[in-house]
């Protein structure tokens, strides 16, 4: 499949050798050179590269109009001293970020990482649909439920609620969450996790901390009470 890349950026010269990079991956490249035409293009997207600092409209801004109306998935380009838009991002529903300035190999190995989790089919044979306490997932269609309720995730937080589902009572650090599900290895960043837990809960109620259980110098597990 040739996937259309969505990078917006309004350093031309960054999105020229992105394009250069795209090409030997037979990947086509669709450029932007602020938000306002990011958000006329979006749609045309199977992935979108997003750089915060834009004119017309920021990057926060135009994720946010996004996530109004797509799960598209969505890297975010932020300078290292920008953690709290790194934050921010995430917290509205982005996939991953990448710190500038960076290595064009870099750009390619995320992109590759998020097309392989949201496009490439597993073949193995393995049980599509798990049930725990108020809590049902189907695999096969991507669907998540509370009491009964469809409750839209990201893609990433599709992939934290199966891993923790899939191994209910069961602590996984920080660090094996980042592992399993961006494919890479921790950089150390506790707030990545953090925020996606934080949204995980929100979308589910879980103000408690019930459901899925932070367990202090740990890490975090989903309760089933029932095993």
């Amino acid at each position: 499949m040739k996937y259309k890349i969505l990078v917006a950026d309004d350093e031309i010269e960054l999105l020229e050798v992105l394009e250069l990079y795209f090409k030997r991956e037979s990947w086509k490249i669709i450029k932007a050179k602020d938000g306002k035409e990011a958000l006329e293009k979006f749609k045309e997207a199977d992935l979108i590269v997003l750089d915060i600092m834009m004119p017309e409209v920021d990057g926060i801004k135009v994720l946010q109009k996004i996530r109004e109306e797509s799960q598209v998935p969505v890297i975010m380009l932020t300078a290292r001293s920008q953690d709290y838009d790194k934050i921010i991002g995430l917290d509205l529903g982005a996939d991953d970020y990448i710190t500038k300035p960076y290595n064009p190999m870099e750009v390619v190995a995320r992109v590759r990482a998020q097309l392989r989790r949201n496009y490439e089919i597993s073949n193995k044979n393995e049980k599509l649909e798990l049930i725990i306490g108020d809590l049902k997932i189907n695999k096969g269609t991507g669907e998540f439920y509370f009491i009964d309720k469809e409750v839209e995730l990201t893609f990433t937080e599709f992939k934290i609620i199966t891993l923790l589902m899939e191994n209910p009572n069961r602590i996984f650090t920080k660090e094996q969450i980042f592992s399993y599900v961006w494919e890479d290895e921790y950089m150390n960043d506790e707030n990545t996790v953090m925020v996606h837990i934080s949204r995980l809960r929100n979308k589910i109620g879980d103000r408690n901390k019930e459901i899925i259980k932070t367990i202090k110098g740990l890490g975090y597990k989903l309760v089933d009470k029932n095993e």
